[in-house]
């Protein structure tokens, strides 16, 4: 999507934006165009469209919600009802006109408008017909900044590439190819990326990396990148970490195909959204030191494949019995949250598809996290998720939860019991961390099998927008 910033009057398609039904003499329609507008506002209709012989006139009055980030949400929604339409009747640009009070509703209008506007059509031989006519959006001058507008742009943009990893199958998308795609990234972005190959994951000993790898013929990899401007406001870097399990069959512990292994493609959703976020703050030129971390591998009931009752030893020397080989994502992220104690960082934030019990408890509409930050870390992450509108519900890590992943002949089972099963999956991970972390579960809302709103059928990209909020804001009162 393109955006720009107009200098004169738009001739083309408009978006007006109004705070109330008065603001309407503003916009200079006939007298019998104001009254339908006036007849379709009173008749509980925010957005109203004019078609013209030579153009559209979009009228959107927001309506009053009872929260600040509800409003926020209703207008990016109302952004992927105007891409519906604007598909529809072939309308390639639209122009954006803010006369209402409210600064950031143009932003947010073609925030929900671009995140609407994706699509995977790489493997569809008839993409062509099926491309979107929108690739423009413009603004007038005082409906957004210009660093506002090229925010914006960068964001859908991360959100776009995200999407774009997820939606590639197994059969392209590789662990190595992954590596590739991501070095790819990291060039176009400028921001440093370095590539463990099997021998030298093998040397670093990542037992879990390892053992998962084991059924497959495609070997793993695991990916750092590191973004450092010369002004960073952070002696100590912010370290990401994201599930890179490009597919699991669930192993020996085979899973169903009907809606669970059909979507697995999905299961290295969190390496896009760390990759995706750090591109976008090194485009950003963000004044924050970052690195992310992505273990990845496929996972498959091969005949070298690790089987339950098997005693692993990961990368921190700890021994894991492994009595489920389908809780494999928190054996390639205790490597990674190992390995990240290096950097001896300021915080870790890991982003994984982990439990199926974090998608039933929260279903698609929010994340399950849970972590050792501080109080205000997590008060500043809430308050992201909801302007964003992904939204995060906070799990306790109490030690209960830790004493079901004992063994008998193990330091560690990788399984507790189907009680509390996102948390359990969370104090694994908690196990190899001795630094403020997060913990973001993303296995309900990664993926959709339809359109909904501004999230797309595939990969959502869902995660991205609330840490770039985080990390927009990180340090500043």
């Amino acid at each position: 999507m393109k955006f720009s910033i107009i200098q004169k009057e738009p001739k083309k398609d408009q978006l007006y934006i109004l705070d109330n039904i008065g603001g309407l003499k503003q916009v200079g329609l006939t007298k019998e165009e104001a009254d339908y507008v006036q007849k379709a506002y009173k008749d509980k209709h925010p957005l109203i469209s004019l078609n013209r012989y030579d153009k559209f006139i979009f009228i959107y009055i927001p309506e009053q919600k009872p929260t600040e980030w509800q409003l926020f949400e209703a207008m990016r929604e109302t952004g992927a009802s105007v891409q519906g339409l604007a598909t529809k009747h072939k309308i390639g640009e639209i122009c954006i006109v803010n006369l209402s009070v409210r600064a950031n509703a143009a932003y947010l209008l073609a925030e929900g408008i671009a995140l609407a506007n994706y699509q995977f059509l790489k493997y569809r031989s008839d993409g062509g017909k099926l491309a979107s006519s929108l690739h423009s959006i413009s603004f007038t001058q005082k409906s957004i900044t210009l660093k506002e507008m090229q925010q914006l742009a960068i964001t859908t943009e991360a959100v776009a590439k995200a999407r774009n990893l997820v939606n590639e199958p197994l059969n392209y998308l590789s662990a190595v190819q992954l590596a590739k795609e991501i070095a790819a990234i990291g060039k176009e972005a400028g921001f440093k990326v370095t590539t463990l190959h099997k021998q030298a994951i093998e040397k670093e000993k990542m037992g879990g990396i390892l053992a998962v790898n084991r059924g497959s013929k495609q070997p793993p990899t695991f990916t750092i990148m590191e973004y450092k401007p010369k002004k960073a406001l952070n002696k100590k870097p912010i370290v990401l970490v994201g599930k890179g399990i490009v597919y699991d069959t669930g192993g020996l512990s085979l899973k169903p195909t009907p809606d669970s292994m059909d979507r697995m493609k999905s299961d290295m959703s969190g390496s896009a959204v760390v990759t995706a976020t750090i591109y976008a703050a090194s485009r950003m030129q963000l004044p924050l030191h970052v690195i992310a971390l992505v273990p990845a591998t496929d996972n498959r009931p091969g005949e070298e494949a690790y089987v339950p009752g098997d005693v692993i030893t990961m990368h921190s020397g700890t021994t894991v019995e492994v009595l489920n080989t389908d809780a494999e994502g928190r054996l390639v992220l205790g490597d990674a949250l190992h390995w990240a104690k290096q950097y001896n960082p300021e915080l870790v934030v890991d982003f994984a598809t982990l439990t199926g019990a974090a998608s039933v408890a929260v279903g698609p509409h929010g994340i399950v996290c849970m972590g050792t930050a501080g109080e205000e870390i997590k008060k500043q992450f809430h308050e992201c998720g909801y302007r964003q509108y992904e939204r995060l519900v906070e799990y306790p890590l109490w030690e209960e939860y830790g004493k079901k992943l004992k063994s008998d002949i193990a330091d560690l089972k990788n399984i507790g019991d189907r009680n509390g099963g996102a948390i359990s999956a969370g104090k694994f991970l908690e196990h190899f961390t001795n630094y403020p972390w997060m913990h973001f579960d993303i296995a309900g809302v990664s993926f959709n099998t339809s359109k909904k709103g501004y999230l797309t059928s595939g990969g959502t990209g869902y995660g991205i927008r609330m840490m770039l909020d985080f990390l927009l804001h990180y340090g500043k009162k």
